[in-house]
Formats: structure tokens, sequence, C-alpha cells
């Protein structure tokens, strides 16, 4: 088995990058450092760390994760002039925004806050190259979801998630629009959009292809019914199931590009399809590979062993509801 100083300078490396973001602080402050440092080898030739160069700050700053701390405005003006620069690739983060994200890291793909007040922050102010950006309990300025036609905001999004976005409504689920490049919208407990704005917004979505509605007062029915009228394309969808009948779900039956259904508990009702009415409408759909049920109580039971001999070409999942899923209803 190798020894650390026995690993090639690209795999340590990788290793560096999974560190905390103080240690990789550490690390970069080392200046020149050798691998004598960590005993039995010769130094790098001219005594040069991979640290030291282009590429090695590019992979140690690719991604980070600031959620665990409490960093205050000077501190990560700081860490993003000095560290982490045009190399960063994700950042995940919580409190405010640094309003000048978009300059400072112009390679930015995925950004994840959390309890952020964005309500000052223009929209503009964020990285052209961002693919994902995702808001946890966030504050932000309905001017981001203005229906305006502008070419330069954010012409590569492709993922927009939503939780727990108090002011979000249906007039702003229709200005999603403005983001041409728009494949896959997550909402979580966005409680002012309505079945009607539901239906309407998906109408000007048609496009999306994939849709997940976790945690809403909007009911499983009528969110499915919706889908089937506007998102023919749609390749995953993943809902609650509050207010989910056998004729609801029949709705989707010859969906022709459904790849992938989850029903996620964990709240049932007396209506909720039956193993057997599940197996009935995944039946018509011809290309799902991916059937996942979380939450319904169902875990170990005979739903499993009907679906997957029914089933034979797709990957059945029958499990409890995660935490994660849980917190939607708290």
């Amino acid at each position: 088995m190798a020894t650390l100083v026995e690993l090639p300078d690209s795999v340590l490396l990788e290793i560096f990058s999974y560190l905390p973001v103080r240690d990789r602080i550490r690390i970069s402050r080392c200046g020149p450092i050798r691998v004598s440092s960590f005993g039995e080898r010769d130094p790098f030739p001219q005594g040069l760390s991979p640290l030291e160069e282009a590429g090695g700050r590019r992979w140690l700053w690719r991604h980070v994760d600031l959620t665990l701390y409490t960093v205050r405005f000077k501190v990560m003006r700081h860490l993003l002039g000095r560290y982490m620069a045009s190399w960063l690739h994700s950042l995940q983060m919580g409190g405010y925004l640094f309003s000048a994200l978009g300059q400072k890291c112009p390679k930015l793909k995925l950004l994840c806050l959390h309890a952020a007040d964005l309500s000052m922050v223009p929209i503009t102010s964020l990285p052209s190259a961002l693919r994902t950006l995702e808001l946890h309990s966030c504050e932000i300025s309905m001017a981001w979801l203005l229906r305006q036609p502008d070419p330069t905001v954010l012409p590569l999004l492709e993922c927009i998630m939503l939780d727990c976005v108090p002011a979000f409504r249906d007039e702003h689920l229709q200005g999603l629009t403005r983001f041409r490049a728009l494949r896959s919208l997550v909402l979580g407990g966005t409680y002012r959009v309505t079945e009607t704005g539901l239906d309407a917004g998906l109408q000007e979505l048609s496009y999306l292809q994939r849709l997940e509605v976790l945690g809403c007062t909007l009911s499983a029915d009528s969110t499915l019914l919706a889908i089937s009228r506007h998102l023919r394309d749609v390749r995953k969808i993943r809902l609650t199931v509050r207010g989910l009948s056998a004729p609801g779900l029949a709705v989707l039956e010859g969906m022709p590009a459904l790849e992938s259904l989850c029903l996620q508990g964990p709240l049932i009702t007396p209506e909720m399809p039956s193993p057997t009415e599940i197996l009935s409408s995944c039946l018509t759909m011809p290309k799902l590979r991916v059937l996942e049920l979380q939450g319904l109580g169902w875990e170990g039971q005979e739903a499993e062993k009907i679906l997957c001999k029914g089933l034979p070409h797709c990957m059945v999942i029958v499990r409890a509801c995660p935490k994660e899923s849980m917190d939607w209803w708290m």
C-alpha cells in the first residue's frame, strides 16, 4: 500500500480539496511546500509544491462549502480575492451574498445559499456562468423573476431550487421563463403557488425536463394534471403524495419521455393508489427506468415484490422517507 508521500501530486491535490476551508488556507499559506515536510522523501524539483502552480490552486479551490462557518463580510471578501478567485466552480454559504461575486468568480457554476437576504442584491451580480442556483430559506428581490427578456442574465442557468422562499408566488413562476436554458425546477414549501398558477406557469415552462414539487399546499393530483397537460417531454418527476389518488396518477399514463418517477410521503390518505394501481400506470410509460417510493410505509412488504416483478426493466426503490424529506413538513 502506497504511503502519503508516494502518491502522485494530482492525487494529493484531490485529497487536499476535501479538507475544511481553514485547513486549505493553512496549506496555501505554507509557501514552497516540500514533500519532505510529510517525511521520508526528497523535495519537489526546485523545491516547489504543485499548490504553488495555477493547476494546484485550481484543484484546491474548485468546491467550497462555508455553510458551517459564520464568515464576516470582510473575511469573505478576502477569501474570494486571495484564495478562491477565478478557480471556484461551486460555493455553498449562508447569511449574505457578496455583491461582486460575478466579477470575483467568473467560472462559478453552482451557488447554494442558506438564510440569505438577497432583496437588495441585483441578479446581474451573479456569475453569468452559473448553471445551478439553490436558495434555501432566502429572501430575494422579485425583480429577479420579472418577465424581462435579457439574454445576458444567467444565460446558462439550467437548474433552480426554491426551498422555503416565502415571497415566491404564481406570477414569479411564470417569470422563470426569462431563463431560457432552464430545464430543472425544484419547488419546496412554496406555499403561495396555487393550482391555477402552477398550471399557467408550466404552460410557459413546457421545455422543463425535471420537476420536483415537495411539501407545498398543492395536491399531487392537480400537480400531475398540470404536468400531463404541459410537460410532455419531462424526464424526471418527484412529488409528495398529499392528495394523490389512482385517477390522479393515471393522467401520467403514456408519458413518452418519463424516465424517473418518485412519490414521496409521509402524508398518506385513503385515496392513495395501491401498489397494483401504481404498477398499472407505470406499465404504460415506455421509457420509465426508475420508480422510487419513499415514506409510504411499504418498506419490506409485499408492495416491493409486486412492483419489481411487474417492472423487470425498471429499478424499483421502496424505502423510508429520509430526514431531509421530512423537513418539508416540519
